[in-house]
């Protein structure tokens, strides 16, 4: 369970937050969520699928950590094993929060917010975010800084979603993978981009999405797919460490 509040330093001026990398920090998950302007460097490491929410059917893009649920392959002990870290897993614990009261038809100003259960948040150890004045120290600042470019990516990967379905550009994805042992993996319930429609797609379509910012994402988004030849190997190496330390 998470316990969100909004960060203040009237009340919270002797926390620190470990950023080291584990599993017993919670970074032992699957798939975490991404957004177009994070796409360059998340295809580099990870694939980009989409996932559709149940109660909303709203489409949001994750990066692919693993080939089973709460699996992350680029956790190697107690490292992150690859050039580039998702924000949505670097933010921990951290969180982007409106007023519960806010009018929905004014805009309201974001708030930082921390998670005070989670175990990253400590008194003794880790960055620490206010000084003894009050004020914000140089970590917190950056983790603001890198918060309102998470929120605005989000925003604008919200964007993109609404414009993939308006030009039918989602389609079911099922990837069968076959590991080196012969084990068989079933990626279910994922979208990807529907590349036979894009490739039909009129010139004012695809200039439309260009000048909204969408068309180099979405390819980002199909080339990212070869990344997952890259989890199967991480999947067979930790498979074949596992069967020798036996």
């Amino acid at each position: 369970m998470s316990n969100y509040t909004i960060l203040r330093p009237d009340h919270h001026q002797n926390l620190c937050v470990d950023m080291s990398r584990s599993a017993a920090l919670g970074d032992e998950v699957s798939q975490v969520l991404t957004y177009p302007l994070e796409f360059r460097d998340i295809q580099s490491c990870y694939p980009i699928f989409f996932t559709k929410d149940s109660e909303t059917g709203a489409f949001m893009p994750v990066a692919l950590l693993g080939l089973n649920t709460g699996q992350n392959l680029f956790m190697i002990n107690d490292a992150w094993d690859a050039h580039y870290i998702p924000k949505l897993i670097e933010r921990n614990p951290f969180l982007i929060a409106r007023p519960a009261n806010a009018n929905p038809n004014q805009t309201s100003q974001p708030k930082l917010s921390i998670d005070l259960d989670s175990p990253r948040v400590t008194e003794d150890r880790g960055e620490a975010l206010f000084d003894s004045a009050g004020a914000p120290t140089d970590f917190l600042e950056n983790i603001i800084a890198m918060m309102q470019r998470i929120h605005q990516g989000l925003e604008h990967g919200a964007q993109l979603s609404q414009a993939l379905v308006a030009h039918e550009l989602l389609e079911p994805m099922t990837v069968n993978l076959t590991l080196a042992d012969g084990e068989s993996k079933v990626l279910e319930g994922f979208y990807a981009i529907a590349e036979e429609t894009l490739f039909n797609l009129s010139g004012e379509a695809l200039q439309t999405l260009n000048q909204a910012g969408f068309l180099q994402p979405i390819y980002m988004a199909i080339a990212s797919f070869s990344r997952l030849n890259d989890l199967m190997a991480r999947s067979n190496s930790a498979k074949q460490q596992r069967a020798e330390s036996l």
